[in-house]
């Protein structure tokens, strides 16, 4: 198994590497037909980073392909400055009548087809090489045994059609054992998981991700969170900052660090406004105007959520 990991990592040239994964992705989730129109926007607003899945029953990610292609063509943006994520979702998570592989199938012949249709939807032209920057494991399987063959099987396009693998909605005994099994040659570079109070909003795991330097992505960070918002710590920050109230908290998510955001806004101007929020907040957070109140705010919501 050394001698396959040595080999791995020999290949991992530079032009093989993800892109930067960017403070905020812009999930696509639930967007349908309009999914093609958000992404352009979404894209030229200041998006660098985008989150999909081969899940038809709540994605569209052909559309998330077109939209990205009109972003190149149009010139607003370049393949290689864009981070690209998307998800192999296993028979549990599927509408039976729409999926990207055949019901049937052995799981190593699905995790094939749904890769091969994801990069599809991804080649940006008749003549270059379609590649995916992070592939997500949409959430575990039945049964560790198939989670493994699953894994295994994605760990094949990396890193020349994959550059890095992920998992979502997983528990932190999943992540360990990906992570540590000398069976496991890729490990995972990013956890996808809720946000918010019924787990915990993740303390145990993202301090796991911290330690081992893996990305963790949250999602429903807004949805998930009213009292969040309402809290002081977050309208302090917003009326010192001169933010709104979701850039605020999602700044001060950022703030617990090793963190990534999904923001699935459809609004034109709030994905502008979200983008530069968070740097504006990242700029009051250095000033010496704002610097104890970024303090004491980050420190208030640590322990309104119970980070250790």
């Amino acid at each position: 198994m050394l001698a396959q990991q040595t080999s791995c990592s020999k290949r991992f040239t530079m032009g093989s590497k993800p892109a930067p994964m960017p403070k905020l992705l812009y999930g696509t989730a639930w967007k349908k037909d309009a999914t093609a129109d958000l992404v352009f926007l979404a894209l030229k607003a200041g998006f660098r980073g985008i989150d999909t899945a081969a899940q038809p029953r709540h994605y569209r990610e052909d559309l998330v392909g077109a939209g990205v292609k009109k972003a190149i063509s149009s010139g607003i943006i370049k393949r290689a400055d864009l981070f690209i994520q998307t998800k192999f979702t296993s028979v549990d998570g599927q509408d039976p009548k729409n999926l990207p592989y055949n019901l049937n199938a052995p799981l190593e012949e699905q995790v094939y087809s749904s890769v091969e249709s994801s990069l599809n939807n991804f080649r940006c032209t008749e003549l270059d090489e379609p590649y995916i920057d992070s592939l997500v494991l949409h959430s575990p399987l039945r049964t560790l045994s198939d989670t493994f063959r699953v894994w295994k099987t994605l760990e094949t396009y990396v890193p020349h059609k994959i550059r890095q693998l992920g998992i979502s909605n997983t528990p932190l005994q999943l992540v360990d054992y990906l992570n540590t099994s000398p069976d496991i040659t890729v490990r995972p570079a990013c956890v996808q998981n809720r946000f918010y109070p019924s787990t915990g909003w993740e303390v145990d795991l993202r301090a796991y991700c911290r330690e081992k330097s893996i990305a963790f992505q949250a999602f429903w960070t807004l949805s998930g969170n009213p009292q969040l918002q309402m809290s002081n710590n977050v309208h302090e920050l917003a009326v010192s900052a001169n933010v709104e109230v979701p850039v605020a908290l999602y700044a001060l998510v950022l703030g617990l660090e090793g963190i990534s955001i999904l923001d699935g806004t459809t609004n034109e101007a709030h994905m502008k406004a979200d983008l530069e929020g968070i740097n504006t907040v990242s700029e009051y957070a250095r000033s010496d105007e704002g610097r104890h109140v970024w303090s004491k705010c980050l420190a208030n919501f640590k322990r309104q959520i119970g980070e250790k």
